[in-house]
This record gives structure tokens, sequence and C-alpha cells, in this order.
């Protein structure tokens, strides 16, 4: 018999909220000038780009080492939705270097998170900024977005301004990338990659299947894109993108020696009962179950996984705990100096403490699929999803509950494809396979956040991503 959800409260060891591992921005307010939010879109409508180059400059100390670009590009001028970038130019060769777009998950969490602590050029101590040795900018222009709009620094002055699904996230950010194609119009002849983690396994293919959908349009009918954009490739790290076929825990959980099998068994009911609801498009209803697993959002008392293994983070199964070092970011941001420095003025902050508009209104959407379009993607586009070994939210396991399942080019070749020892400098990195264009990848020793967690060895693998190499 199923053990009421309450009932499984008291008996088990009850406790707070997972610990955030995004950091925790105070309030601006420390009576500096901050500047004026650079807004861009009116420049680029009017075709000033120097003048809105100029204003986009990131100039001010403590960046005024490296060469970047940071401000707002209005996507819905009905709303004023407006998403917020920052763009570094390749050290390498910024004229033939590919582009690089990084997306955070959350849903809500800045993409700012991961500039300052995965890959961007730089993270924050205590004493300032240190440059990151395998920032992704070394060969890559990078550009980081806080999307979807209501994330970071990213804002609307309307609630149906927010998106409710992929398909909204796609449309906003493929008007911020054409406005972008527009400012930097050598975009245009530049190989172009989509990249993120976590629930960015819904942002990174929904903006490459809007890319591929509308060239694909302006191509059949034989006329010009009036923007181009050569998109050749997307990657994903602990991706939630198929939650179906990903909602697979109390086995994993089991093997990893962190649940009995008799808490396995509650595992099975509870993700019986969300399979059935995504079945039926009763959304609302999967999403409960899911927060009831693991996710635990919108349940203070605590989910199955915390109650039953005492853990306050699914990020890696080697650790306990969460950390809050990155909260040395949040206090870095959110002083008038940088914010002046950065063009966003004294615009309000949203992390994911307290309200998080950006989840409630993506709540229908969080529990739904994007594999169908990944499997078109693939049928055109380089594919690379990998994992990180030791993530529980979305782990290696789960990813392959879907990837095994998709219909595309290469499928066949993919269930029988070798597996391939992946080595840096003598070094186990991790192991991938290839079948047509998808690339699946291990990273090793590597937590939610592998950039984070091994530097070098994804840096290696994103550039063999752009460069076309594989792992053979």
């Amino acid at each position: 018999m199923r053990v009421p959800f309450i009932a499984l409260l008291l008996c088990v060891a009850v406790n707070s909220s997972f610990i955030n591992p995004y950091p925790r921005f105070a309030k601006y307010n420390d009576g500096g000038d901050p500047g004026d939010p650079a807004f861009l879109t009116p420049l680029i409508q009017a075709g000033k780009i120097d003048k809105a180059l100029e204003l986009a400059t990131v100039a001010d100390k403590p960046f005024d080492w490296l060469k970047s670009y940071a401000g707002y590009l209005t996507v819905n001028e009905k709303y004023n939705s407006n998403m917020f970038f920052w763009y570094f130019p390749s050290e390498s060769d910024p004229h033939h270097d590919p582009i690089v777009l990084w997306l955070q998950g959350g849903p809500g969490a800045s993409s700012l998170f991961g500039l300052f602590t995965e890959n961007g050029p730089f993270s924050v101590t205590e004493s300032g900024l240190e440059p990151r040795k395998y920032s992704w900018h070394k060969n890559h222009n990078l550009i980081y977005i806080d999307n979807p709009v209501g994330t970071g620094f990213s804002f609307t002055d309307d609630d149906a301004g927010y998106a409710k699904n992929e398909k909204d996230v796609g449309r906003d950010l493929y008007e911020a990338v054409k406005q972008l194609f527009q400012l930097f119009p050598e975009f245009q002849t530049l190989d172009f990659y989509i990249t993120g983690e976590s629930y960015a396994g819904k942002y990174v293919p929904a903006l490459a299947y809007k890319i591929h959908k509308t060239q694909e349009k302006y191509t059949r009918h034989g006329k010009k894109i009036p923007i181009p954009i050569k998109l050749k490739g997307i990657a994903i790290g602990n991706g939630l993108s198929d939650p179906i076929h990903q909602l697979k825990y109390g086995d994993y959980l089991y093997q990893l020696g962190l649940i009995d099998i008799n808490a396995r068994q509650v595992f099975h009911e509870y993700e019986a009962k969300g399979i059935d609801c995504i079945k039926k498009r009763n959304m609302n209803c999967a999403f409960e179950v899911f927060d009831e697993l693991i996710n635990m959002d919108e349940l203070p008392s605590g989910s199955l996984f915390h109650n039953y293994t005492g853990y306050d983070t699914y990020f890696n199964y080697l650790k306990t705990k969460g950390d809050n070092s990155s909260d040395i970011m949040g206090k870095f941001l959110q002083t008038s100096k940088i914010r002046k420095a950065i063009h966003v003025g004294n615009m309000t902050f949203h992390d994911l403490e307290g309200e998080n508009k950006v989840e409630e209104h993506l709540k229908q959407d969080v529990m739904d699929s994007v594999a169908p379009w990944i499997a078109e993607l693939l049928g055109h586009y380089r594919v690379c999803i990998y994992n990180g070994q030791l993530d529980i939210i979305v782990a290696y396991p789960l990813t392959l509950g879907y990837l095994q399942r998709l219909k595309f080019p290469g499928a066949n070749i993919y269930k029988h494809a070798p597996r391939y020892i992946w080595r840096i400098d003598g070094e186990i990195a991790g192991y991938a396979k290839e079948a047509g264009q998808l690339v699946e990848v291990l990273v090793r020793k590597a937590g939610h956040m592998a950039p984070a967690d091994q530097p070098k060895w994804v840096f290696d693998m994103i550039t063999r991503l752009t460069n076309g190499k594989g792992f053979s």
C-alpha cells in the first residue's frame, strides 16, 4: 500500500529547503551612482550602430583590461520586455572564431552565474577579479544572455511579457540574437553555437529550433534571409529536456546506495504518478510530483530525496550540503561601480530567492518535452549532450533514458556505437559516443555544473564541438 506523502514526512527527518547554489543578491543600496541602463534597440533600429557600440562598450574598471560589450535589447516593445547581454570577443581571432552563446537554467537563474563561476573570462574573489585559465573566450566569441525575460537583469513591465512556454522563450531569444547580429554584423559570417546547462536543456533547443524553422522557411520560398545566422550546433550540459523519460530517480539513487529497496518502491510510485500526469497533459500535477520527488521548489517540508537521504543538495552525490561561495559574486554585481560599468543602472536584479516569477509563468512548461525539437535538429546540426558523472538532479542515466528513445538520423547507429575513452594529457577526462550528428559525453569527476568542476576538460570538449573534431 502506498504511504501517504504527509505521513512519510512525519516519519522521516523533516527539514528545510535545499541550498540555492546560485548567488544571493542583496538589494542595491550602496548610495553610489550606478549610471543609466544602456537600451540599445532604438539605436540599432535607427541604424546608429557606431553609437550603440559606443554605449555598449564596457570600459570602466575593473573590466577595462578586457574588451567587452553589455547592455539591453528590447525583445517586446508592447510589454517593454528587455534582455541583458554581455559579450566578450575571442582572445584569439574574433574575426574568424565561432560564436558561443551561453544560457543558464533555473528556470530563472542568471547567465552571469556561468560567466563568473563556470566558463567566463574571470571569477570573483574577496580580493577582486581573477582571470580564468580555461575561459571559453580564449577561442570563441562568447555571449551571455539573462534568459528568459525576468531573469537576472532582464525584465518586463507586464506579466504578459513573461514566457509561458518554450515557443515564447525561443521567440524572445531569437529577437535578441537578431539584434546582436545587427549590432555586430561580422557575426553573420561566423559559425554560431548555442550552449547551456540544466533547465537550458529546454532553452537551447528552443532557440535553435526557432532559428532553424525560420531560416528554413525563407530558404524554402527562395527568399533571402534578412539577418542570416550560421547555426552549426548546440551543447546541453546536464539538461532537463524530456522529463517523461528522465523521471527515474528511484533506481538511480538505489544503485548509488542512497536509498533502500523500500524507499525505491515509494519513488517508483511517485514516478508512475508523474508520468501518468504528463501523459494526460496535466502539467501542474506533474510539476507537483517532481517537486515532491526531488526538486522542492514549493515544498518547504522536504522532498522524498531530502527526507530519505538527508542531502541538502542534489548537484553532486559526493556532497551532502551546498555552499554559498558564489554569494561573493552577488555582492560584487550589486555595487554601483559594477552596475555602472556593465550598463544596468539601478534596474532590479531578479534571482532565485523569494518569488521566482519566471518559474511561476513556466510551471506548465517544466515537465513538457523538447525531445522532438532535438530530434529534428539532429538532422541538420551537431548536437553535444554532456553530463557530469556525479550529478543527481539530471543524472547521466536519466539523460540516456531519453537519448536512447530519440528518433533521429543515426539513432540505430547510436544504440550500437562504440564508447571512446576521452583522455587529456594522459588523464581520463570521460567517455564519449558519436552517432550521426549526436555527440554524447560523460565528464568524469563533475557534478551538475560540469564547467565549474572540470574547466580544462569541458573547455576541451566545447572546442572539439566547435572545431568539428571528434573523440575517436
